[in-house]
């Protein structure tokens, strides 16, 4: 066998193993292990997360109206019934995805029978869900949020495809114990150029621009994040301070928003990490 017949023959035996690997079941985990789990695509399997970074709701200033809904849809949901999935978008570092963990865990410590269970998946991992959802689909007595933050498509990026079918669920249809939650800065998920680009180009053009505008659709519930007045940042400070039981002075709250050019929930944040390590504290 010269060297051009082996090169071949290891490129079909790769070829090969590549699909049965892409066939392979996902590995059911044990479900006791945790409720928050992380979807590790490239294995197939379910990554237990024992510590979860999960805020108490009531710290969340500035979001209640945004919490109640969630948190109605969410209890819904495990409770049996029937919810929607859920977009949160606007405003980077307003709460977004930090409003998901917290209502999942508040819902979670608020059930006898503990069903709930929060899967983050990452974006790009977005078209391996079908593996995921049939495994999901038998655990009828459980019930399973994906998450997915920071979700956004970039031009000449037709994943967004893949994302329509998971949340209608195609002919088999989406599993009823499963719903998607997600956070964007986007809106529509999609650049507004990569609209507009679409709109002077397409031949029907409404028809085309509604094709990606409807991704969003999928979602019936929409909540906006929006940035915060000097007021709500001071009272966002003034919540963890005492939760946390630190000592701040307002001048030094404000000038640290001044340095970072923005006022919102991840600088208060930062804020008092920097404050709880000088007062040899941890939060």
């Amino acid at each position: 066998m010269n060297d051009s017949q082996v090169t071949a023959l290891t490129e079909q035996l790769k070829r090969i193993a590549d699909n049965l690997e892409g066939n392979a079941p996902v590995k059911t985990p044990k479900w006791s292990d945790s409720y928050t789990w992380l979807w590790q695509a490239q294995d197939k399997r379910l990554k237990p997360v024992i510590n979860a970074n999960a805020l108490p709701l009531e710290l969340l200033i500035g979001l209640e109206q945004q919490a109640d809904i969630l948190r109605q849809n969410t209890q819904q949901f495990a409770d049996g019934f029937a919810a929607n999935n859920a977009l949160m978008w606007g405003a980077r570092g307003m709460g977004k995805s930090s409003i998901v963990k917290s209502i999942h865990q508040s819902t979670l410590n608020s059930q006898q029978n503990k069903n709930l269970h929060l899967i983050e998946i990452y974006r790009e991992d977005i078209n391996t869900l079908p593996n995921l959802l049939d495994t999901l689909r038998d655990q009828e007595e459980l019930r399973f949020i994906l998450f997915c933050d920071d979700l956004s498509f970039d031009e000449n990026d037709s994943s967004y495809k893949s994302l329509k079918a998971v949340l209608d669920g195609g002919i088999e249809g989406r599993p009823k114990n499963v719903i998607l939650y997600a956070t964007s800065n986007r809106r529509h998920l999609l650049p507004r150029k990569m609209i507009e680009n679409e709109r002077s180009t397409a031949i029907h053009k409404s028809e085309s621009v509604e094709e990606k505008v409807s991704l969003s659709d999928r979602f019936g519930l929409w909540l906006g994040f929006y940035g915060c007045n000097q007021d709500t940042y001071i009272k966002m400070i003034e919540s963890y301070t005492k939760h946390y039981e630190l000592d701040y002075k307002q001048a030094e709250a404000l000038e640290w928003a001044i340095t970072r050019g923005n006022r919102s929930g991840r600088v208060a944040w930062q804020f008092i990490q920097h404050i709880a390590g000088i007062q040899g504290k941890s939060v």
